[in-house]
């Protein structure tokens, strides 16, 4: 990685974003998963629309503070400091979520999403620093490719040991293991200080600029405010209380950009107002791409055939990869008969606590799990799979799914980069406008191929062979690494120097809204009673988006020549 075409910064900033993302994608991997998990077994026994508001809700606010956290970094902190306290931030809210109470639950989210503003916006700008000198300009794509499959390393590796720790131990072993990882990063950082220290510089400001002061009086004080009212507007108008608290505290963020690109001098106009346009179409692609974390999830969970072949059974079995469903009497219990039972369970289980019988409660709360599990896995099983009465199925653990797209993506970047390359040397390369315009096109191919794993099957009465998921997954993450990491390279390309984390704030603000928008979609994944019509109605959307970008496309590749990049 590190050659006279590379920085020698680059492995320390890839190994520093691969245990950063390592901690956040364990985190989400199991976010769902832990919110769903009843209480009696570590988890927050949320239902699923509360489940699907939080995750909505967090992502949107873990990539919206990143604009806070880039105005800071550009005016006062530099990208260094801020980097590091970014991640001291997110470790302790991954350690936060060990104590598993209400409180501590909220208060570690609020750490992480803190933590993620200082961080996310500014090792990218580093990064896109270090490739401005003449000799590594033309590897700029390349660089943030390979950058990019560091996150995906760590995003592979992470859902793993999220299984093994959660089926050995509990939820809190695997929450500290993505502390844990944060850590490792920022040690790594350190390390690497001497090769960064040249890309820190704080640009300072020109006539005209606003003080830093009046940017967060304009934005972070109107966004706490609108926020509120969004949250007190009677009724709800996008559905809960905090889809519109979110969606109205966004707007004065918006406007900000805008009234910067309104107000920006003739050099910087067009530049931010490419920028802008090009925000407005990734918020489509990420509503779609993060549906991996809730309405894929669940599919993984409940409609995918996940029964373990008796050939790696046992191997996987010992490194505790796998979970136990049985087949208990109640499956075919209405849901108040099944709610009556737990609540029996629960009147046992108390008891052996008063007894002081830790043994046998440990092993109540043991098979309680096993047959909670049980409940949502045979309910569409077909009859010749499900074991008789009594008996049980080895499963994968269904965190192991969120490991199929980071799987695609390191399996998929050299290949990626080396036909950028093949183009390039035939000069047939397109311009990271033309990418990201690709990639939208073929985030909506991978909505079809979820149309037709609905379609394979009566998924009602059967499962889904995982084949239709893993197929899914390859799609989307061909079209991702045609648009994020050319989304953060055209930032680092386009933006003024002085504002260049502000402006990959508004990219990751972008981020943030498609965030909160995939939530609110999966909110409505209980009130499809065909699954595909779902999908096709992300698949719609993708390609709304991306007609937006072929009618932007001739502008956009225009300004990029005026400004002598591609």
């Amino acid at each position: 990685m590190s050659n006279n075409k590379h920085p020698k910064a680059l492995p320390y900033l890839f190994l520093t974003e691969m245990w950063e993302r390592f901690g956040y994608y364990l985190m989400l991997g199991i976010f769902s998963l832990y919110m769903l998990d009843s209480v009696q077994t570590g988890g927050m026994g949320f239902d699923a629309s509360k489940k699907s508001d939080i995750y909505g809700t967090y992502l949107g606010l873990v990539y919206l503070t990143p604009f806070i956290g880039g105005l800071l970094a550009d005016r006062l902190l530099g990208y260094r400091k801020s980097i590091i306290i970014g991640g001291l931030f997110m470790s302790a809210g991954y350690f936060g979520l060990t104590l598993h109470t209400e409180f501590s639950f909220y208060i570690s989210l609020g750490l992480i999403i803190l933590g993620n503003g200082f961080f996310k916006p500014n090792i990218s700008t580093l990064l896109g620093n270090l490739y401005n000198k003449e000799e590594y300009k033309l590897n700029k794509d390349a660089g943030f490719n390979i950058f990019y499959m560091g996150i995906n390393i760590g995003a592979f590796i992470c859902n793993f040991v999220a299984a093994y720790l959660r089926n050995k131990y509990d939820w809190s072993w695997a929450f500290a293991a993505a502390g844990a990882g944060m850590l490792i990063g920022i040690i790594i950082f350190l390390l690497g200080q001497k090769h960064t220290k040249e890309a820190d510089v704080i640009k300072p400001l020109e006539k005209g600029d606003m003080s830093t002061g009046q940017i967060l009086g304009f934005t972070l004080l109107p966004m706490i405010v609108f926020g509120f009212l969004g949250y007190l507007i009677p009724g709800n108008v996008l559905g809960t209380d905090s889809n519109d608290a979110f969606i109205f505290g966004c707007i004065p963020v918006v406007a900000f950009f805008i009234y910067m690109y309104v107000k920006a001098n003739a050099n910087d106009k067009r530049p931010i107002g490419a920028l802008l346009a090009v925000y407005g179409c990734l918020v489509i692609f990420w509503a779609v791409f993060h549906q991996n974390g809730d309405a894929l999830t669940v599919w993984a969970k409940d409609y995918t055939d996940r029964e373990v072949s008796q050939t790696v059974e046992k191997p996987l079995e010992s490194i505790y990869l796998t979970e136990t469903v049985t087949n208990d009497a109640y499956v075919n219990y209405t849901d108040k008969e099944f709610q009556s039972y737990l609540e029996s369970q629960e009147d046992i289980d108390a008891a052996l606590k008063a007894e002081g019988n830790e043994i046998e409660r440990k092993e109540l709360a043991k098979k309680l799990k096993e047959q909670s599990a049980s409940h949502g896995y045979f309910k569409n099983l077909s009859k010749e799979k499900t074991p008789a009465k009594g008996g049980s199925l080895k499963l994968y653990s269904t965190e192991l799914y969120q490991s199929i797209n980071p799987f695609w993506v390191v399996l998929l970047t050299p290949i990626v980069v080396g036909f950028w390359g093949f183009l390039r040397r035939r000069k047939k390369e397109p311009t990271t406008a033309g990418k990201i315009t690709l990639g939208l096109f073929i985030t909506a191919l991978s909505a079809l191929v979820m149309v037709g794993a609905v379609k394979s099957a009566d998924i009602e009465t059967a499962k889904v062979s995982s084949w239709w998921l893993i197929a899914s997954y390859g799609v989307i993450t061909f079209g991702e690494l045609c648009l994020s990491p050319m989304g953060l390279s055209l930032v680092s390309k386009l933006s003024p120097p002085r504002i260049t984390a502000l402006m990959m704030g508004g990219f990751f603000l972008s981020t943030a809204i498609g965030n909160k928008l995939s939530g609110m979609l999966g909110g409505l994944w209980e009130g499809f009673d065909d699954k595909s019509n779902y999908f096709f109605m992300n698949c719609l959307l993708a390609l709304a988006a991306t007609a937006m970008m072929v009618l932007l496309l001739k502008w956009l590749n225009q300004v990029m020549k005026e400004k002598n990049i591609r």
